[in-house]
């Protein structure tokens, strides 16, 4: 499901003139590297995309009481973490049934696993799907879409991810042990100001982490987890068990964005959380996905096209914005980043793991394919 523009016109607008989280890093070359960025990232030859949708899984799915091809629409959208010296991809699946259109089939997450970061295996079934349990009225008809996993010091899992039922897209989460069999905990903020925020649309969890070898681990801020999320702008919010979440307001009681539209440039339509975020030694490092407006953003990017760009904010102080790249480090260019359910292209981040001496990200293509970027391992 993406965001659709003429659901938040004047809203954006508003941000969009306030010169929050204006642009102050001044390189022009996509593939540059600066100083606090990631990078720079490639795609790796002859292997794109990675994941492609399959008509011959089937799943009994308990909620059409029937057996489905759970992943032959499209397999997009995906989280990564690396397990047992393997990649783990979560990624978002569609099976054909349902209204054709965007939003309109039933998501599901489905597992693969690779060696390589590269080459993957998936599993037969998926490993989260709407089902009969307390989540029902969240998740039906529509789904569970586009994770985002994060680890513990303990060595538990925790996904973010978005529930749903056609009507509001909630944030939610949920934890496991294995990355197999998964516990919901319900919407991230059901707890918060008295379920303020129960039944506002919210989506894109980005949970800060420290790297610790190749896995990216949940990290205290200040005594709390800190997460960034939401569309079209980006906002924070707090937890002291990763579960319950409580998003950060200003002293007349509104989400306070931290990054947000910038007119001229590639994320002018919308500012979307992507990856878990990083702590690094310059700050907490922020990939994020960027909605482009042919009419107030970049003209040399197609109309509604996503990309991708990078936001550094203060370690101690997580809604300080220092940095942002003037440039995206990816946009859609390869036929199957271009070609797909979203006409218009996406490249949208959701997976960051660090193995072998590289950087992998994975990402959806188009709404329909998993791709994957990664550096040079020297």
């Amino acid at each position: 499901m993406k965001y659709k523009k003429r659901t938040f016109g004047l809203f954006l607008f508003t941000f969009l003139f306030l010169g929050i989280g204006a642009g102050c890093d001044q390189g022009s070359d996509r593939n540059s590297v600066h100083a606090w960025t990631l990078g720079p990232f490639e795609r790796p030859e002859g292997v794109n995309p990675i994941i492609t949708p399959e008509d011959t899984s089937t799943f009994a799915c308990p909620m059409r009481d029937s057996t489905i091809h759970w992943e032959a629409m499209a397999t997009f959208n995906p989280a990564a973490v690396v397990r047992n010296g393997e990649v783990n991809v979560l990624y978002r699946a569609e099976d054909k049934l349902g209204q054709m259109q965007i939003g309109g089939h039933t998501s599901r997450i489905g597992r693969a696993r690779s060696a390589d970061g590269l080459s993957f295996e998936r599993d037969d079934e998926p490993v989260m799907y709407p089902d009969h349990d307390d989540q029902r009225t969240y998740e039906w008809p529509g789904g569970t879409e586009d994770p985002r996993i994060v680890e513990t010091d303990d060595g538990r899992y925790v996904m973010t991810y978005t529930q749903w039922n056609r009507d509001t897209p909630r944030l939610a989460v949920a934890t496991s042990d294995n990355l197999e069999q998964w516990t919901k905990h319900g919407p991230a903020f059901e707890a918060a100001y008295e379920g303020k925020y129960l039944d506002m649309d919210t989506k894109s969890g980005a949970i800060v982490t420290r790297q610790k070898g190749d896995h990216l681990v949940a990290a205290k801020i200040d005594g709390k987890y800190w997460m960034y999320w939401g569309v079209p702008n980006i906002y924070l919010a707090t937890s002291n068990n990763l579960k319950d979440w409580k998003p950060v307001e200003n002293e007349e009681g509104d989400l306070m964005p931290v990054l947000s539209p910038r007119e001229g440039h590639f994320d002018s339509w919308l500012v979307e959380a992507g990856p878990p975020a990083l702590i690094r030694d310059e700050g907490i490092l922020v990939i994020y996905n960027a909605g482009n407006s042919a009419e107030t953003g970049d003209p040399a990017i197609v109309d509604s096209a996503y990309a991708g760009g990078q936001a550094l904010f203060d370690k101690e102080e997580p809604a300080k914005l220092l940095n942002r790249t003037d440039k995206p480090f990816i946009i859609p260019e390869e036929p199957y980043e271009r070609s797909g359910q979203y006409a218009s292209g996406t490249t949208f981040l959701e997976g960051l793991v660090p193995f072998n001496n590289r950087w992998f990200i994975y990402y959806g293509t188009a709404d329909s394919r998993v791709g994957v970027i990664a550096t040079n391992p020297e």
